[in-house]
């Protein structure tokens, strides 16, 4: 695809909801450095205005000229219109399992790559399945759930990857811990209406998964001890209950694509949790996962708590400034091809932390642009050149570490110790 053959580099979609407002100010921040053109869609021009007032005062700069696309989920003929003008969209309207797939048809049908920040695990391996083929014989690429805390789960994996390239990866376990400030934080009213539309439709995954992946994973040799459901992790410090989100799935998916295309020549385990600083604290939040969970299977649970979250207000920018993560990361498996092939249990271990601002809008946005910017710019060092991927297999290979260290997104090793067998 030709630079000069569309009219925009970027266009962010569902620029006037709460993290639209955050794409589109991480756009403005980089597009003169990288030399893009961009645009907003959205379906109300006054609310898009209101955007880029809004992202003038907050930026310093003059953004209210920004080109503005009206685009509507209801009229595919809009969506075509903003398709065809643009090389990458990043497409930040959900819940994506009400909203989603028309902008994914439209950006296939017209060359179009493809970013989201879907959470919805239904709707991303629906999508995988339905749409594959399609992008892949188009040369575009469909990468979902490209926010921090997939892109978070893969940078862990690719960062390893590369650690361990003279050995074997067997292993990885990622530990997130979210650090409020004194405001304290939480979480928009949407983040809650995707989370609560994808549970509803977990049901539907088996049959998704049984066409998709008719072939099991094969079995890691040395696999970690189990851990129980509430446990301690002596790496942070911290206490850890598996994520109730899509990091181990995506993940998954990544290995399957490794496994295919011999980046990985056996199988890792992955796993990823979610810290909190007690025990207590820690159960509180499974129960409170547990809880929506359920009711989340029954159209009056999904009914009742649409309501109860309809209403959430927030996070405050005062809220979102004042708030970090940090995902620690350790890796194991062999220091050298030979150590593997003796079929020892794995003899090295490597501990690495991931730091950066908030993780669910402000570096969610730097994670999402700086992926577009990856495709837009390192053509050449991308492995797949269409196809519905996730993150970890779009970008092996290419400078996004890199690119997100120098955003302030950095990832660290804390230790690295080889036992003798």
């Amino acid at each position: 695809m030709e630079k000069d053959s569309k009219q925009y580099d970027l266009v962010v979609f569902g620029a006037s909801g709460f993290t639209g407002q955050f794409m589109v100010e991480e756009v403005s921040r980089i597009a003169d450095e990288e030399n893009l053109t961009w645009a907003i869609a959205g379906r109300n021009m006054s609310k898009l205005q209101k955007v880029l007032n809004e992202a003038s005062t907050n930026s310093g700069k003059n953004l209210e000229e920004t080109p503005i696309i009206i685009a509507d989920v209801d009229s595919l003929k809009s969506l075509d219109e903003m398709a065809s003008q643009a090389r990458v969209i990043l497409n930040v309207c959900g819940p994506y399992t009400l909203f989603g797939e028309p902008v994914i048809r439209a950006c296939i049908e017209h060359g179009t790559h493809h970013l989201d920040l879907c959470g919805e695990q239904e709707f991303l391996e629906n999508m995988q399945l339905l749409y594959h083929s399609k992008a892949k014989e188009n040369n575009v690429l469909i990468i979902g759930a490209a926010g921090t805390g997939c892109v978070g789960a893969e940078a862990g994996m690719l960062f390893m990857l590369d650690k361990f390239k003279d050995g074997q990866l067997t292993s990885v376990e990622a530990f997130l811990n979210v650090e409020f400030g004194p405001l304290g934080g939480g979480l928009n009213a949407g983040t809650f209406d995707s989370l609560i539309h994808s549970w509803g439709r977990s049901k539907e995954l088996a049959n998704i998964r049984q066409q998709l992946f008719p072939e099991p994973l094969p079995q890691v040799a040395h696999k970690l001890p189990a851990r129980s459901t509430v446990s301690f992790s002596e790496d942070t410090k911290l206490w850890c209950v598996p994520t109730a989100g899509v990091d181990n799935s995506v993940t998954e998916r990544t290995i399957r694509d490794h496994l295919k295309t011999g980046v990985l020549k056996s199988p890792v385990e992955f796993f990823m949790y979610m810290c909190q600083p007690s025990w207590l604290a820690t159960w509180g939040l499974n129960l409170f996962t547990t809880i929506l969970h359920f009711l989340c299977f029954f159209s009056v649970g999904r009914w009742f708590l649409l309501k109860i979250f309809k209403n959430v207000k927030g996070p405050t920018r005062e809220q979102i400034q004042g708030t970090s993560f940090s995902i620690t990361y350790s890796g194991y498996g062999y220091d050298s091809v030979a150590s593997a092939d003796a079929g020892e249990k794995p003899n090295r271990r490597v501990v690495a932390k991931m730091t950066g601002e908030e993780p669910f809008y402000i570096s969610t946005s730097i994670n999402l642009v700086q992926g577009a910017v990856v495709i837009l710019k390192e053509a050449k060092s991308l492995r797949h050149k269409g196809g519905v991927i996730t993150p970890g297999a779009a970008f092996f290979g290419t400078n996004l570490l890199e690119r997100l260290e120098k955003c302030g997104v950095r990832i660290t090793t804390t230790s690295d110790t080889v036992e003798p067998n």
